[in-house]
């Protein structure tokens, strides 16, 4: 058994006395509501009657009151290509349930969103808080006390953590994730991003991008760069929430059937009503949430998890924040280069070993907990192992040996960077959170003065008149949770690369996000405190040299400490930004909102304070 490692024994310690009041009485909770009897039979006569009527031949079975009912929480939608293979899954799990003495429902649907398709849109603003009303209708669809399991069918940004973050509060029920897998390999990434990059100065047409696009985003199934969808599987691997080695196994193929087959299977083994129960609350504890921290860091993940991971823990009754981020981070070996920490895709990385192989290592060096209960009814052992197909049979075997390709995935012993990508800054303009895995050692830290906008719009508008030269940090602000939900800025991305291989020094500052496809220029994101909320980004004014170093962990403003702490808090104008595309309908989130620190999460108010 491999000795942990001592920052991962410190930081898992560390959470667990932080959190032990808050812990304590969730479990209370879940284990006050545990049924021993399948759950409908504690139902009346005619609620019972209702849940069972349009029930088909599945009726007798949920009338009986005998054996477990899946409650089936869907993202489906046929517009994200991530979720479009979802559409006959019900079916196939209704299907599995039948055969195994169970039966299934569709318990509800949650909106799914597409952040490829608002990005630098209105609908952006509404992305982040899509995730708190995927959380509360989830709750909706397992309100029914229906259900003795669940098989959560979700794949994208926000609506993994959504799903899980309601899946929580009905923490006394086994929860599988069940994955579509990502889109088959497209052009490389690399490419499309130079023909963005191209775009952005004016040397490609519309229709040459828009030929780039739809040959990058071609099929059914994820997208296949490492952003947050992806990093959603790894984190759901790690977490052991899902059947061993689903996360990357193409859609519309055998293997891909024959896993949601086995998670349909295996959730009604580890009900309350049988000799295995494993409850989500019990699953997803303070090892598990070190674990996915330091998976992230191990591959390089999406910044949105330093929100995500942060609303996840608080809904099990957990406190992290970014300091254990930070300390496991350092911590941790970067093992993937996986785009935009590298030219590879998440097809190929799987090919070369994947997550398989990075558990693996990870557990044999002490940085991951091993002693977890995954829902597969092992421990994260387990989870290492590749499923196939051995003629019709579901069976798993050992991950690669080695990495069958270096330049894509390694193991501890000659990562890519001795610690992983993503770091916290602290300093007089607060705390923000920087990915530098795909940065360049030396753009990782800028002294330069500040060049001040109030929308990613106001940016490209002064890069197209020309206005954007010499060395800049550009700050944009107005851009968190309270002021207009905290859009994604990936937009800018194309841009300031443009810049960067121009010879420009640049960086970008924000209280926005910049999303799992965080580029190769330094970006300071999810500042807190906002600038709407007293932050010192308010502060700032145009050509004041800021400093930024990623190294170091610190981001200041170089001004005279006396002038600093009386200078007056700039106000952005945000009316614009608060109707239209209806996000007018989510004024209420926009105000009880936490910080980003705090998962920029509406949900957790405690409604018996003054």
């Amino acid at each position: 058994m491999s000795t942990l490692h001592p920052v991962v024994e410190r930081v898992t310690a560390r959470i667990a006395e932080r959190s032990k009041r808050l812990r304590d009485d969730y479990l209370a909770r879940m284990d006050a509501a545990r049924e021993t009897r399948p759950a409908r039979r504690d139902l009346g006569c005619g609620n019972l009657a209702h849940g069972f009527a349009a029930s088909g031949v599945d009726k007798q079975e949920l009338r009986s009151g005998r054996g477990g009912n899946i409650g089936i929480v869907t993202a489906y939608n046929d517009m994200l290509s991530a979720h479009q293979p979802m559409e006959q899954y019900p079916a196939l799990i209704r299907m599995a349930a039948r055969n195994a003495g169970g039966s299934a429902q569709v318990a509800g649907g949650v909106p799914a969103m597409c952040d490829g398709v608002t990005q630098g849109r209105a609908g952006m603003e509404m992305s982040l808080f899509s995730r708190d009303a995927i959380a509360m209708a989830t709750a909706v669809s397992l309100s029914h006390e229906m259900f003795d399991g669940v098989l959560m069918l979700g794949v994208c940004d926000k609506i993994v953590p959504g799903l899980l973050i309601g899946a929580l509060s009905f923490g006394h029920l086994p929860t599988i994730f069940v994955p579509a897998g990502p889109m088959p390999s497209g052009i490389p990434n690399k490419q499309k991003a130079e023909v963005r990059q191209r775009y952005a100065l004016g040397e490609a047409t519309r229709e040459e991008l828009l030929d780039a696009e739809a040959a990058s985003y071609h099929s059914p199934g994820t997208c296949t760069f490492y952003g947050t969808a992806n990093s959603n599987q790894m984190l759901m691997e790690v977490m052991g929430l899902h059947m061993p080695g689903s996360a990357f196994v193409n859609p519309g193929t055998p293997l891909r059937d024959a896993l949601t087959v086995a998670a349909a299977e295996q959730v009604l083994r580890i009900t309350a009503l049988g000799d295995d129960y494993r409850p989500l609350a019990r699953t997803v504890n303070e090892k598990a949430m070190v674990n996915a921290m330091v998976g992230l860091a191990a591959t390089g993940g999406s910044t949105n998890h330093a929100l995500h991971l942060v609303a996840i823990a608080r809904a099990a009754g957990l406190i992290i924040d970014w300091n254990d981020l930070d300390e496991l981070s350092k911590a941790t070996p970067l093992l993937a280069r996986v785009y935009p920490n590298g030219s590879a895709d998440v097809n190929h990385f799987h090919a070369a070993g994947g997550l398989g192989l990075v558990i693996r290592e990870l557990i044999d060096a002490g940085l991951l907990h091993a002693d977890i209960a995954c829902v597969h009814g092992g421990d994260l052992r387990q989870q290492a192992l590749e499923p196939h197909l051995d003629g019709l049979q579901l069976q798993w075997r050992d991950a690669p040996a080695q990495s069958k390709d270096v330049s894509v995935v390694r193991g501890v012993a000659a990562p890519f960077d001795s610690e992983g990508g993503l770091r916290r800054l602290q300093g007089n303009l607060g705390r923000a959170v920087v990915k530098i895995s795909a940065v360049a050692p030396e753009f990782r830290r800028i002294e330069a003065p500040a060049r001040i906008f109030e929308s990613q719009d106001a940016l490209l508008d002064a890069f197209k008149a020309d206005e954007l030269v010499g060395d800049f940090v550009a700050v944009v602000r107005g851009q968190g949770p309270r002021a207009n939900g905290m859009p994604e800025l990936h937009k800018l991305t194309p841009t300031l690369a443009a810049l960067q291989d121009r010879g420009q020094r640049v960086a970008l500052l924000t209280d926005g996000r910049m999303s799992g496809a965080s580029g190769k220029v330094l970006a300071a994101i999810h500042v807190t405190p906002e600038a709407v909320d007293a932050g010192a980004l308010a502060k700032l004014h145009e050509g004041d040299i800021v400093r930024i170093d990623a190294e170091a962990g610190t981001m200041e403003a170089l001004v005279d400490a006396g002038e600093w702490a009386t200078r007056a808090l700039a106000k952005p104008t945000l009316a614009a930004n608060r109707i239209g595309h209806g996000r007018e309908l989510f004024a209420l989130m926009r105000r009880n909102v936490s910080p980003a620190e705090q998962g920029a999460c509406s949900l957790f108010l405690d409604e018996d304070a003054a």
